[in-house]
């Protein structure tokens, strides 16, 4: 399928060492060289990003060099922007095709070089660039491929009018792509309706599917305190290169961060309320392996591509079982395993047990002998899996006293 492509990218793919088409590759380079959109669901480390990346970089090498962005990928968060575009770089590094990124935290003068030159292929994240939009610093009525990486999480961050209305600016636009990890989304569904003709669906991957290379385990704690000292044990007594510690708000993350001060665990945080400078200098202490440990909120449950993310800890459960699949995937990336942890107090074991169903697993329980809690699990379970509590009877005052299931007397006259 490689063959099929320009000796340019052929040079560049060999040399990356990408020897064999990845399954969603082999589904979907064909059908885009094709010119069909496309509605994709595939698992994180699949190789999707090259997926839509080559057949978008054959198409626009048959151009003359001119100063017209050609493609556009709209990607949810900067760290994903920018992985998009180093990928990008390593494709493109032997073809004429001028690579740019436009993302949030960062000076619009100093993005000024885009603006003035504009490059063949952009990748953005969509706030930013609907604002450039907005100041008429930037065409995109020349864009032929307009590409959604992480649709799904695009529409949880609340860019669903932002898209529309960046996808109105590419007017002229041939091709559209969304790739995400479900398909099973009622908004997407709705979302694809509006900027898709005749798409080709691919669905390589369900939220449902077994993740074989994850082992996933629970531990349960009696409250945060005893959560705090089972993640300072995990983080100091498992074997791990890299670990991904989860937390649901900014403010839990920044907790979670100076208790592990505290222990003199060194970590990274990241969450919305970094700056770009900040967010950047962590993500490149992770990959010189200057830190083992990233605390994140949900920010990072999505594009993050990290060689040797071999463990996850979620020291909240997620709210939802999409975001905990979204999270375990940083690890058992492109074959290699992992394993996800999750620390489960007694207010979340519905929650965790919702998600077991969802997901139509068992999660295995775990117990670090050192600090077993009283908290063991509900004492009954109802046949969906989740605690069986007494019901709450409805209680009214008579003489005095609480009795069920009486009236108030009527006052005599």
């Amino acid at each position: 399928m490689f063959s099929e492509l320009d000796d340019k990218l052929i040079q560049a793919i060999n040399e990356a060492g990408f020897e064999q088409p990845t399954k969603v590759q082999a589904a979907t380079i064909e059908l885009a060289l094709d010119g069909h959109d496309l509605f994709v669901s595939a698992e994180t480390g699949s190789g999707k990003t090259g997926a839509y990346l080559l057949p978008t970089f054959e198409q626009l090498l048959t151009h003359e060099e001119k100063g017209e962005i050609l493609g556009l990928v709209l990607v949810p968060t900067r760290e994903l922007a920018q992985q998009v575009l180093t990928h990008a770089k390593l494709l493109a590094r032997y073809t004429h095709l001028k690579l740019g990124h436009i993302g949030g935290g960062t000076d619009i003068k100093k993005q000024s070089e885009i603006i003035k030159n504009p490059p063949h292929f952009l990748v953005a994240t969509p706030g930013r660039l609907l604002e450039l939009l907005a100041r008429d610093l930037l065409d995109l009525s020349n864009v032929e491929t307009l590409i959604l990486d992480e649709a799904d999480r695009l529409l949880d961050m609340g860019f669903s009018e932002d898209i529309l209305a960046i996808a109105e600016h590419c007017s002229h636009r041939q091709q559209t792509h969304l790739y995400s990890a479900t398909l099973a989304n009622k908004s997407l569904r709705g979302l694809a309706d509006q900027l898709l003709t005749d798409a080709v669906v691919i669905e390589l991957n369900k939220p449902t599917d077994t993740h074989e290379s994850i082992e996933q385990q629970i531990i349960f704690a009696d409250d945060k305190a005893h959560k705090f000292k089972l993640l300072c044990w995990l983080l100091k007594n498992e074997e791990y290169r890299h670990c991904l510690v989860f937390c649901n708000s900014k403010e839990q993350v920044d907790q979670v961060y100076r208790v592990m001060q505290q222990q003199e665990i060194s970590a990274g945080v990241l969450h919305g309320d970094k700056d770009q400078k900040q967010r950047n200098l962590v993500m490149s202490k992770l990959r010189r392996d200057e830190l083992k440990i990233l605390v994140a909120t949900d920010i990072a449950a999505r594009g993050l591509d990290i060689k040797g993310m071999d463990l996850v800890i979620n020291f909240e459960m997620p709210r939802r079982g999409e975001i905990y699949v979204h999270r375990i995937g940083r690890t058992g990336r492109a074959g290699e395993e992992g394993v996800a942890i999750t620390l489960i107090s007694n207010p979340e074991y519905n929650l965790m047990a919702g998600i077991e169903r969802y997901l139509k697993q068992t999660f295995i329980r775990r117990k670090i002998k050192e600090l077993v809690g009283s908290y063991r699990g509900p004492k009954k379970l109802k046949a969906s899996g989740k605690a069986a509590g007494s019901k709450k009877k409805k209680l009214s005052k008579q003489g005095g006293k609480i009795k069920k299931g009486n009236k108030k007397p009527k006052q005599k006259k």
